[in-house]
């Protein structure tokens, strides 16, 4: 099927329950909006590709600021391009409750990753315009720069920039697939390394932060739920491991006499993958990154290379799990006649949500009709930069087949109103 043949709107509508036109959010203006800007950097696999930074990129943020203006709220783009829609409440001088996302894509994703955030945060704003209803405390509505990071192997740019932790010379010493620098990307988009630097907010303007994002994965799905409550973001750490035996020839050593490195790697990996259980519930671990040396058919591997992503929304679990893994590399090497390494390449802790926050919520979601159901981000989303210096909630839409980052990803529009509703009814409660 060509790109041009296939309409989103169309297919979110054809599976759409109508949700309650009392509450002002609208279904139809949502998928409509969804359709547009699924055609800004679509592929010919009916996906998404907007680099942040890029022009795609930008003339989402174009397209969705002219709605920001029909909700009548009032906008500006900070040094790092971030877009910022104000309404001012009915006291202005309280700070604001913001909601976002960002809409840069993976190159050939999908089209609710980020963009349903911002979207969701926009109908709230202009639901509220539609039923004249004006909340006491300003309400912002933000779309953050290049959250996934596609274009130089980072992310969360805009997020950090807005909060201060923005690393200029790491920025300035990155280069994209064609070679081209960071300071001469962002100028295609009108941006500058001194407006970064100058991007920093000052948070007390903001109360909290709240972020719709599809779940990315199946949780929602198995629990039949429209929705879900964030409970915590999980912090990756990452860990390169080196195991290191002897090489030799696969013919003329021995089985009893080898030092091979991936037999001991490959007990480490399978050991890995067990041991999260053992902790809790919501920790995880991953080897996903391996380097065979010398890599030959006929050689006794001397030497593995390999990185594990160690992942839990509590920073105390998390370490035991770092600290059985470490056990567990020491305890093969032993028993191997195999050298184990180990260093710390990646550290960002995990992210709490306050419980009052979850409460509230979890208030929300009963009163549109939904059990509430709590569950883990194993991902960062710009919530987690956030969250760093100010209490932020997350709320997760389900996932068709928990799949993300490619065509295929989507959620239900009726899945998609109803937590728009939740929303929407969880920032009056702020009010």
């Amino acid at each position: 099927m060509d790109s041009e043949e296939w309409k989103m709107k169309d297919a979110l509508m054809r599976e759409f329950n109508q949700e309650k036109s009392e509450t002002g959010v609208s279904g139809k203006r949502l998928a409509e909006r969804l359709d547009i800007l699924s055609m800004i950097g679509r592929t010919s696999d009916n996906g998404s590709k907007r680099p942040g930074f890029s022009l795609l990129e930008r003339e989402a943020k174009t397209t969705v600021i002219k709605w920001m203006k029909e909700a009548s709220l009032s906008v500006r783009q900070d040094g790092a391009g971030n877009i910022i829609g104000r309404l001012e409440g009915e006291q202005s001088s309280l700070p604001a409750i913001m909601s976002g996302s960002h809409v840069d894509t993976v190159s050939n994703g999908g089209h609710f990753d980020g963009t349903l955030g911002v979207l969701s945060a926009l109908e709230v704003a202009q639901a509220w315009k539609d039923t004249g209803y004006l909340p006491k405390k300003p309400f912002e509505v933000v779309i953050f720069t290049d959250e996934e990071g596609s274009r130089f192997n980072g992310g969360l740019t805009g997020s950090e920039a807005l909060t201060g932790d923005s690393n200029i010379d790491d920025l300035l010493s990155k280069v994209d697939n064609e070679r081209r620098t960071f300071k001469e990307v962002i100028a295609d988009v009108g941006l500058t390394v001194e407006g970064f630097e100058q991007a920093k907010r000052d948070l007390n303007e903001i109360e909290t932060y709240v972020e719709i994002h599809i779940e990315q994965g199946k949780r929602l799905e198995k629990e039949d739920l429209p929705c879900g409550i964030v409970n915590g973001i999980a912090g990756p750490y990452w860990m390169k491991v080196t195991f290191k035996g002897l090489a030799g020839h696969a013919g003329n050593t021995p089985m009893d006499d080898r030092r091979d490195a991936l037999v001991a790697a490959s007990e480490f990996i399978q050991k890995v993958s067990e041991l999260p259980r053992t902790i809790n519930m919501t920790s995880v671990a991953t080897v996903g990154n391996i380097e065979v040396k010398p890599n030959g058919t006929n050689v006794i591997p001397g030497e593995v290379i390999l990185y594990v992503d160690i992942r839990d929304i509590k920073t105390d679990s998390r370490q035991e799990l770092i600290s059985k893994i470490i056990s567990c590399g020491e305890n093969i090497s032993h028993h191997s006649d195999v050298s184990f390494e180990h260093k710390r390449v990646h550290n960002s802790l995990p992210v709490p949500i306050p419980s009052a926050l979850q409460d509230k919520l979890a208030e929300a979601a009963k009163e549109e009709g939904i059990r509430p159901y709590f569950l883990p981000s194993g991902a960062g989303h710009d919530a987690m930069i956030l969250g760093r210096y100010i209490p932020v909630a997350l709320l997760f839409v389900r996932s068709r087949d928990g799949i993300s980052h490619n065509p295929a990803e989507w959620s239900d529009l009726s899945d998609c109103v109803q937590t728009v509703q939740v929303l929407k009814r969880y920032i009056e409660k702020l009010q």
